[in-house]
């Protein structure tokens, strides 16, 4: 048999940089729980990537096994190349901040941040002027001999971040990072936190359950639901292209509706019909066939008076104000004939309404948008290395569509 060699490749080609971190199919069971199952990612250095979900989704099981502090039961990790998958926590120069930040209550500031240098040996000349630069990049210089019991929520915050900075980490782990403090300190500290990781350069994962958060800090966006990866973008492409109904409700508060796009025509919940363009969005796959519409708080609907084209009456159900705006929650009605009856939606809007003011609600682009509906997830069956998880083990739940319903 005649063997043809590939061509080489020319000489001047790059090779292409290596990811901080890399996960190839990694997974990890609590006994009988599958807590995160056949994740594989890769984030670059200097990039932020945000990891967010629902409670019990495994996103901080994730971060704990990146950190060396479970181990994985299946899959690999590595670091810069290097295969880290059996590596101790204290040898992969990973830097952790916990929710609780973990501070030691009995040492000053200086001596919290020089912690992880002393333990591993850094001389001391080098160790001082690297707490200095820490402390100096936090901003916390002027509290160095503190305790933390001196200190407030967002400074002792900074303290657990220079902690972890001064290592030189190769990864920078922060879990849920500002939901210790209150919602006023929380925006500041926000801000601050940007800005300290694009000094930092470093590559960081945030684990958070506050989407607002997770979009005004990351380069990009990873969305977990039990155990597993759902989709991973940039924050523009998880925002507006949305892999499924999941992810559009979950990071964006938006209803995602059931519909069919057929010549173009969009038929949404079965009963509401209006034509297809105006709500295809840009770059996202074509669309026939099954698919959901996005509804947006902003931007995805008008009310109005009385009945226009492509308008079904609702009626309001709840009014929050937003300082310049009302938020409105509002439910569709009729003679229940159709499958989008009853179903309910958000809409701001300039002018407050009283609850059940009654409306007529119209889908308006581009904050409604059309989606074509992901391949049915295929059950892979039960695995046979593990053990039955008995008849009271939580079972993987269904993407919901067709927003809240009354």
């Amino acid at each position: 048999m005649t063997v043809i060699d590939a061509p080489a490749a020319p000489a001047t080609a790059a090779a292409a940089p290596v990811p901080a971190l890399r996960l190839e199919g990694i997974g990890h069971r609590y006994g009988s729980t599958q807590a995160v199952a056949d994740v594989s990612l890769e984030v670059a250095p200097g990039r932020v990537l945000a990891l967010v979900g629902p409670s019990g989704c495994g996103k901080s099981t994730l971060l704990r096994l990146i950190a060396g502090l479970l181990t994985p039961s299946s899959g690999s990790l590595h670091l810069d190349g290097d295969d880290a998958t059996r590596l101790r926590a204290e040898r992969r120069r990973i830097g952790y901040v916990p929710q609780s930040y973990a501070l030691f209550p009995h040492l000053s500031v200086r001596d919290n941040v020089a912690y992880g240098l002393r333990a591993q040996r850094v001389p001391r000349a080098e160790r001082d002027e690297r707490v200095d630069h820490a402390l100096e990049l936090t901003r916390m210089t002027a509290y160095a001999d503190r305790s933390p019991a001196q200190l407030s929520g967002g400074q002792r915050q900074r303290v657990a971040l220079a902690r972890a900075l001064a290592i030189r980490p190769r990864v920078l782990l922060l879990d849920e990072p500002l939901s210790a403090l209150d919602p006023q300190l929380r925006d500041g500290m926000r801000r601050d936190l940007r800005r300290l990781l694009a000094e930092a350069d470093c590559c960081t994962i945030i684990v958070t359950h506050d989407q607002a958060e997770a979009l005004a800090l990351a380069d990009e966006v990873a969305v977990m639901r039990d155990g597993r990866l759902i989709q991973r973008d940039t924050v523009e492409g998880v925002w507006s292209r949305p892999a499924d109904p999941f992810v559009a409700e979950f990071v964006a508060g938006a209803a995602a509706l059931p519909a069919l796009a057929a010549d173009g025509e969009l038929v949404v919940a079965e009963g509401w019909r209006m034509p297809l363009a105006p709500f295809l969005a840009d770059g996202a796959a074509p669309v026939d066939g099954p698919c959901f519409a996005v509804v947006r708080p902003v931007g995805g609907a008008s009310l109005h008076e009385r009945p226009v084209a492509g308008s079904r009456p609702a009626v309001v159900v709840d009014v929050e104000p937003r300082g310049s705006s009302w938020s409105l929650r509002l439910r569709l009605v009729g003679d229940g004939s159709s499958a989008v009856d009853g179903t309910e939606l958000t809409a701001s809007t300039a002018a407050p309404h009283l609850p059940g003011h009654a409306v007529h609600l119209r889908l308006d682009a581009p904050g409604t948008t059309v989606h074509a509906s992901p391949d049915p997830d295929p059950d892979p069956g039960p695995d046979p290395a593990a053990p039955d998880p008995g008849p009271d083990a939580p079972r993987r739940g269904r993407t919901r569509t067709g927003g809240r319903r009354a």
